[in-house]
């Protein structure tokens, strides 16, 4: 069984035992975390879809871990006119172990 759920802004193909990586999450580490905006559920030729989300489905997960992207550099630069801006960017993200799919 799997299902498409929204979070952060994106959304993410999830399935039992699997491990996603999504936006943070304000919660703290080995908490239970649970997705009420599911998009999609299917079970092999059987699938439900929403509109847009599905009523009374629900993902539950717990937290594994919390951490930080790789480090993005940002240039912005006009030539001719002595203007340089440098910066870095790491994205948080928090670790999700998916525990159930309730349908």
């Amino acid at each position: 069984m799997y299902a498409v759920i929204a979070t952060g802004g994106k959304q993410y193909r999830v399935q039992e035992g699997a491990v996603v990586r999504v936006e943070k999450l304000d919660a703290q580490a080995g908490s239970s975390v649970e997705f009420s905006q599911v998009l999609l559920v299917g079970a092999g030729a059987d699938v439900k879809v929403g509109t847009p989300y599905l009523d009374a489905v629900k993902v539950v997960g717990t937290i594994e871990a919390h951490g930080k992207g790789d480090k993005v550099r940002i240039v912005k630069f006009r030539r001719r006119k002595h203007y340089k801006r440098e910066g870095t960017h790491r994205q948080p993200y928090t670790d999700v172990k998916i525990t159930q799919i309730v349908a």
